[in-house]
């Protein structure tokens, strides 16, 4: 199989991946599943392209609905998971509704986007199951809980994805020797591109996060499962 070849392999798995419908709800595991699955795919792409391919691959941008113009607990993590997919990402608000906007490799923006809409339905899944164990607390009290617990597991989770990210690209400049240099050129080309863009931002303000009892269990959901790497195959706003 030629090196073109596979390239497109690769290309045609991930655009099967990211097109796969998340209709259901997911618990953590599979979540961080899904994130090891993409991680192998971005690692196996970066060992099938070449430096004319990094140069010559064009960078687009994939929005990502979240509805209404609210802020959720998810924007703890999607800054890593714009890093774990070699992308810049800020918020947008049109109207009365707010977008995530990836930028960068179709394949790697597409791949961020998907990673979204199945971390997101694992942290409303394991809500659900923290609220269903704290009978005793109501109103408002469960409410403040309920948004600690999200972003304890965002943030947990949004740790991992930084730790997965280091290992892959440990990985990919073990296996060639130009597996750095192929690293810092995709950054650049994609810092280049946005610049190119022309497209101004300005810093929003973080979130603010309760590290109580609720956070530190959201914490717990976020690492409740262990991710070895797999032995053999295997207006505009940014966020900050």
């Amino acid at each position: 199989m030629s090196q073109n070849d596979e390239l497109t392999r690769v290309k045609t798995r991930i655009k099967a991946l990211t097109e796969k419908t998340v209709a259901r709800g997911c618990t953590e595991a599979e979540a961080m599943a899904a994130a090891e699955m993409v991680g192998r795919l971005l690692e196996r792409y970066a060992l099938t392209m070449e430096e004319v391919d990094v140069r010559q691959e064009p960078c687009v941008q994939v929005e990502v609905s979240i509805g209404g113009q609210r802020r959720r607990p998810i924007d703890v993590c999607v800054p890593a998971i714009a890093r774990f997919c070699d992308c810049k990402v800020w918020l947008t608000r049109v109207e009365q509704q707010a977008s995530y906007v990836f930028f960068g490799f179709e394949t790697d923006a597409g791949l961020a986007a998907y990673l979204v809409a199945v971390i997101d339905r694992a942290i409303k899944t394991e809500l659900a199951g923290f609220r269903n164990s704290r009978t005793s607390l109501a109103g408002t009290v469960l409410r403040r809980a309920s948004a600690s617990f999200q972003h304890g597991m965002a943030a947990r989770v949004a740790e991992r994805l930084e730790a997965m990210l280091a290992d892959r690209e440990a990985a990919v400049a073990g296996q060639r020797s130009t597996g750095t240099a192929l690293i810092v050129l995709r950054h650049q080309v994609v810092e280049d591109a946005f610049r190119a863009s022309k497209i101004r931002l300005h810093v929003l303000v973080g979130l603010t996060l309760r590290q109580n009892a609720a956070f530190r269990a959201g914490r717990v959901a976020g690492e409740r499962v262990h991710l070895n790497r797999p032995v053999g195959n295997g207006g505009t706003e940014l966020l900050s």
